[in-house]
């Protein structure tokens, strides 16, 4: 598939999202864990999206328990740590696969629209994408890039 606004995701309330809602939005995805040493990185991403949200930021949050089991929670109790824990405001979604046979259209579509230095594959948690306002440019960004240091980045797409 080569049109991001086609696909969509649901919600941990069962609601279907298509990702049309964002179009003409600089999109922030995130694969997120809550029991990871990058789980802080919550904070870098709510201050991006409240800082910029305003001028056309979203961001996107996908729990993923692929990586050493730190997603073990039901997608509610997720849901309500990134909220009591780190104050997330962005949209959350259901627990998905970034890997292998059943993952995710959504990251199906990052992974093959983005240049990754060792392949396609997500290594880890918090691998970050950042999606242009047309949805045609996909810049990917690795689970230890803090998320201040896509601002410029993200910048000059609110800019465009």
């Amino acid at each position: 598939m080569n049109n991001f606004y086609k696909l969509s995701a649901e919600l941990p309330s069962g609601k279907s999202v298509s990702m049309e809602e964002y179009k003409w939005k600089v999109i922030i995805i995130a694969n997120t864990a809550s029991k990871c040493g990058l789980t802080y990185q919550y904070e870098g991403l709510e201050e991006l999206y409240k800082k910029y949200k305003d001028q056309g930021l979203v961001v996107l949050g996908f729990p993923c328990n692929q990586f050493a089991n730190q997603e073990p929670g039901s997608d509610s109790e997720i849901k309500e740590q990134c909220l009591l824990n780190y104050g997330v405001t962005f949209p959350v979604f259901k627990k998905v696969d970034v890997n292998g046979e059943d993952t995710h259209e959504v990251f199906e579509y990052l992974k093959d629209n983005s240049f990754a230095l060792f392949g396609k594959k997500i290594k880890w948690n918090f691998t970050k994408f950042v999606i242009s306002k047309d949805g045609t440019s996909v810049k990917r960004f690795a689970p230890t890039t803090k998320p201040h240091k896509l601002e410029k980045h993200i910048i000059s797409l609110l800019q465009d």
